[in-house]
């Protein structure tokens, strides 16, 4: 399971961490610093795949997914994702930024009860990322984000299928605690960097970007049309031959 690093001419890069980590945040802010570079970028989402979006929400709506089921929807998601959103641009030699990877199934799937190497196997087709980001948080930081920022906990975000609790937001936390327990065991497993999610938004991406800049050294794929936006704009409002004294 990612043994080897990819043979393709792009980036892989990805973010993981429990809810409440700020992952997400921080990719946005990559990938907006990436553009700005001149590197042509895709981002791409856990769990955001059309084929399989109906079932998954069908499943949720009437509490039938079983731990395997879950699992392999979420595999079935990735896949469709790995062929059609990240692998695409990799061999076009863009910079992929994936909120979420196999790491979350890793966590998330194990917690509920799929053993780690039966989980491991099903994602054994996927890429190995050039970088792979951990924002670790400490439980009650993390918790006290999602609870001030959210109306309402969901059944399944909540891991209330796991009968950890009768209480969504007891649940949410017990539930949560398991998964940084098993995102934990994997930072040596997999070599993830880890990012320390309490500090300050801008010293955190401050962090991230000097380990991308790092990674991006002899990385010469960037966009070529700025490299034409002055004969554009000079053709554009050149005056015509006719017209000139």
């Amino acid at each position: 399971m990612f043994q080897e690093p990819h043979k393709f001419t792009g980036k892989l890069f990805i973010v993981e961490g429990i809810d409440g980590s700020g992952k997400s945040t921080q990719l946005r802010l990559l990938h907006s610093w990436l553009e700005a570079q001149g590197y042509p970028v895709f981002m791409t989402e856990w769990n955001s795949s059309q084929l399989v979006k109906q079932t998954t929400k069908e499943g949720k709506k009437k509490k039938t997914l079983t731990p395997t089921t879950f699992s392999l929807l979420h595999a079935t998601d990735f896949a469709d994702r790995l062929a059609y959103q990240i692998l695409p641009p990799l061999k076009a030699g863009m910079i992929v930024l994936a909120d979420r990877y196999a790491y979350t199934a890793f966590s998330r799937d194990v917690v509920r009860g799929v053993h780690p190497s039966w989980v491991r196997k099903v994602y054994d087709f996927a890429v190995k990322p050039d970088l792979a980001f951990y924002f670790k948080v400490p439980l009650p930081i993390a918790i006290e984000r999602i609870l001030s920022g959210r109306a309402k906990l969901k059944y399944y975000e909540a891991g209330m299928d796991l009968n950890l609790s009768h209480s969504l937001e007891e649940s949410f936390k017990i539930f949560q605690g398991m998964i940084l327990k098993e995102y934990d065991r994997m930072i040596e497993e997999f070599g993830l960097s880890v990012i320390d999610a309490t500090l300050e938004i801008q010293e955190q991406q401050e962090i991230v970007r000097e380990i991308v800049a790092e990674n991006l050294k002899g990385f010469s794929t960037k966009r070529r049309n700025y490299a034409k936006r002055n004969k554009v704009f000079w053709r554009r409002f050149a005056i015509p031959e006719n017209r000139r004294a």
